[in-house]
């Protein structure tokens, strides 16, 4: 249970969840984080560290660049705790939301 809660707490930043966005598409360099998301490097290597310790994010050094690519591994792992969590079909619940909404 402790993990999962940890979990949450490292994905609770939004910036972690654009930057995993991001590695979704394609591995990347700090830079090329930092200018896509508009914030500074130094602030990029930092969410990568925290995703780094928790094997979300994976780096490779290619010559004088690192890029960072997802675990993807460990991502299918934190979907599958999820979907454990969440049994409710609040899904479903949101969808019906939705047509509530355009009705009004």
């Amino acid at each position: 249970m402790k993990e999962t809660a940890e979990l949450f707490k490292i994905l609770s930043v939004d910036k972690r969840i654009e930057i995993i966005e991001l590695l979704k598409k394609e591995a990347m360099s700090v830079n090329a984080i930092a200018e896509a998301l508009g914030i500074t490097q130094s602030a990029v290597s930092q969410h990568l560290r925290v995703l780094k310790s928790a094997d979300l994010v994976k780096d490779e050094r290619q010559g004088y660049w690192i890029y960072y690519s997802l675990n993807r591994a460990i991502l299918e792992n934190c979907r599958q705790r999820l979907n454990r969590i969440c049994t409710c079909g609040c899904l479903g619940k949101r969808v019906n939301m939705e047509k509530i909404r355009r009705r009004n």
